[in-house]
């Protein structure tokens, strides 16, 4: 989310969802973390789904809930389906409920980002649900956890595993992830496409090479202080020309000093040598 201070820059959001029309995507996520969905108002949440509703007219915008009222925002503004952010009390519950509004992916995120490790009862329960499309697996760095849930999904094989596994974002395409909804793809998107359709196409010569230079850019970007990725995603937007330099603020995440930006800079400019 382009902001200006503690102000979104309106022109450069409109300006990326028109860019990212321009994308190989099959849409996007809205009002998720990576776009500090829970800190907008409502009326900042509405102004953003409109923009990206506007743009992407054809694609499917998935809009973070962390609520049946925001899921009902989502319903009222176009969105197609709904991340559901993750929570303690009955899950199961909670996911059922959100289907009523629109259809879900669960969302597995690791604690230290404010996420449940639900363990396999829970995702059988959440799973089975016909409303739940699948679930998007964010562990940040526990292969093991990302296994599990792989495994996990055999019991499921009409829902989708969905990777948001920034850090080994190759390596969960190898066990078995369909899709990508990941904070990365915020940027350098292309890039990312074409590693999933190196994948798809079996061609391991580019798979390989495309890992390699996402996993490069990764750990720039996803590195601690953790939450400082959303800034440094920004950062990567407007050294590829998409955002303007000042609408690269995130009013809720860490201060980062000067010498980062450039780091993700030079990082843009290596990922885009194939």
């Amino acid at each position: 989310m382009p902001f200006r201070g503690s102000t979104i820059h309106e022109t450069a959001q409109s300006d990326y969802a028109h860019w990212m029309a321009t994308q190989i995507v099959a849409g996007v996520a809205v009002w998720a973390h990576t776009g500090r969905g829970p800190h907008l108002s409502p009326s900042q949440r509405s102004l953003v789904l409109e923009s990206w509703r506007t743009a992407l007219p054809q694609k499917v915008i998935v809009a973070g809930a962390n609520s049946l009222d925001m899921a009902r925002e989502a319903a009222r503004g176009g969105a197609d389906a709904l991340l559901a952010f993750p929570r303690h009390d009955d899950p199961v519950a909670f996911h059922a409920d959100l289907s009523c509004e629109l259809p879900v992916i669960a969302f597995y995120l690791y604690e230290a980002a404010g996420g449940v490790s639900y363990d396999d009862a829970t995702l059988h329960g959440i799973l089975s649900l016909p409303g739940v499309l699948g679930i998007k697996v964010a562990t940040l760095d526990s292969v093991m956890t990302f296994q599990r849930i792989a495994a996990l999904m055999r019991d499921h094989p009409e829902k989708l595993l969905i990777t948001g596994e920034d850090r080994f974002l190759g390596y969960s395409l190898m066990m078995g992830a369909r899709a990508a909804l990941i904070g990365m793809g915020a940027a350098l998107t292309d890039v990312q496409t074409a590693l999933l359709g190196a994948h798809m196409k079996r061609d391991d010569h580019a798979f390989q090479r495309l890992a390699t230079q996402l996993d490069a850019f990764s750990q720039v970007t996803f590195t601690e202080p953790m939450e400082g990725y959303i800034r440094r995603m920004l950062w990567a937007l407007a050294a590829d020309g998409v955002i303007p330099d000042d609408a690269c603020d995130d009013p809720w995440g860490p201060e980062l000093p000067a010498s980062e930006r450039e780091t993700v800079r030079r990082a843009v400019r290596e990922a885009r040598v194939r």
